[in-house]
């Protein structure tokens, strides 16, 4: 059942982009503060931004922001990234000479999915970005706190621990998101744990910095494909 479109909605463009706006900015400042005041370590910095931005894709669904917006976002914040190897833009999110685009790759995946989805069934890019921020973002921090068992793939070391969490928050986020499609219950519980195992693998084997465009790019169009075919 594919159906739901945007959340109806009579918000002014000027106030919900403001939301939008003020969101964003009190994320990427009080992780910048904590940086540069509190001397908090940069990966637990760029987790908050990674966390934290991830979340304004509820506030853009439940406020009906257009899809042109998104993009727009996506594409500055893109640009931003890029500098930001090179410039001292934010150093509490982008180390300089940092040997990853993973920030980059973060915003491209937020314009694609917004591309692809927003209009018609925007459930799907909540769900890719969702996971991208949850299941990654809590995944790198369960390994770095609790990682007890690590092991190594493709010379990157990973942890039993943060793959664990990984899985477990991909699935739960799968099974609420994809509650506005409609689908019934039997339905969701086979998609969410095909997707979750998808993104989990996809963390797994993707490294420097690829993994914020494969995961949520391909945890939503695996969603959509087995929605849209397997139980059509």
């Amino acid at each position: 059942m594919l159906e739901s479109g945007l959340v109806p909605t009579t918000t002014p463009l000027w106030f919900s982009s403001g939301v939008v706006v003020v969101w964003l900015g009190v994320v990427l400042s009080s992780a910048e503060a904590l940086y540069r005041y509190r001397h908090l370590n940069p990966e637990f910095s760029r987790k908050i931004v990674h966390i934290g931005t991830g979340n304004v894709i509820l506030i853009a669904w439940g406020l009906g922001v257009p899809a042109w917006i998104g993009i727009a976002a996506a594409i500055v914040a893109g640009f931003a990234a890029l500098l930001s190897y090179w410039l001292p833009l934010l150093p509490g999110v982008n180390s300089i000479g940092r040997q990853s685009l993973g920030t980059f790759f973060y915003a491209v995946s937020i314009g694609v999915l917004i591309a692809a989805f927003w209009e018609s069934a925007p459930y799907y890019t909540a769900l890719g970005i969702l996971i991208m921020t949850w299941g990654d973002g809590c995944a790198a921090l369960v390994g770095m706190r609790f990682g007890k068992h690590p092991y190594q793939v493709l010379g990157m070391t990973k942890s039993l621990e943060g793959t664990a969490a990984m899985f477990s928050i991909s699935y739960l986020i799968s099974q609420f998101v994809l509650l506005a499609s409609g689908a019934p219950w039997s339905e969701l519980i086979l998609v969410s744990l095909l997707v979750a195992t998808t993104a989990t693998l996809l963390e797994s084997f993707s490294s420097l910095g690829l993994d914020n465009l494969t995961v949520p790019v391909g945890s939503a169009t695996l969603a959509f494909y087995v929605q849209s075919f397997l139980f059509s």
